[in-house]
């Protein structure tokens, strides 16, 4: 498996295991690979260890969706299909470092986009995934490039809390449901 980059607007990088702050990727990133143009890709940033971080890993039981694209043309991800939009990360509060991976995969065919996508406020469909599975499901075969950071809280989650923990968004993480007008 190769490496690919993945650039951010504030000007940092995710380089295999480097340290980043959740403020310095609070926005979509660029991500960058060698393409065959003729090919189909799916590109995936989870965070395994939610939601206890590293250091516990008897609560790494659930993970998390931030972003997935799948039926990218060559290394276009803005031509691809969006079934997660980007959320940035928001480790808890004394949970230590939380590894956020992003993976590239050459998808055998076209993929059908299963319900609506997720947009960058909800969190219904993000937890408890798993990339592994979704790669079974779609027989994705292995990874072929990949990347990661590594991330604690700081000061910039309780905002970006503020934003994504709506009553909505509580309502359908405890529940699965929606919440109707």
């Amino acid at each position: 498996m190769s490496c690919f980059q993945v650039k951010f607007p504030s000007g940092v990088e995710a380089s295999l295991g480097n340290e980043l702050t959740p403020r310095q990727v609070k926005d979509k990133p660029e991500v960058t690979w060698t393409a065959d143009e003729k090919e189909l890709y799916t590109l995936c940033m989870t965070d395994p260890d939610t939601p206890g971080g590293i250091a516990n890993p008897g609560t790494k039981n659930t993970g998390w969706k931030h972003f997935l694209v799948v039926n990218i043309p060559g290394n276009k991800v803005g031509q691809g299909d969006v079934m997660a939009d980007y959320v940035e990360c928001g480790p808890l509060k004394d949970t230590g470092n939380h590894r956020y991976v992003f993976l590239l995969y050459k998808q055998p065919g076209k993929i059908t986009p299963e319900g609506c996508p997720s947009s960058s406020l909800q969190i219904r469909g993000r937890r408890k995934f798993t990339v592994q599975a979704f790669a079974e499901k779609h027989s994705l075969g292995e990874p072929v490039a990949g990347n990661f950071f590594l991330a604690a809280y700081d000061d910039y989650v309780p905002e970006k809390q503020k934003k994504f923990y709506t009553v909505g968004n509580i309502f359908t993480y405890f529940t699965g449901g929606s919440v109707s007008k």
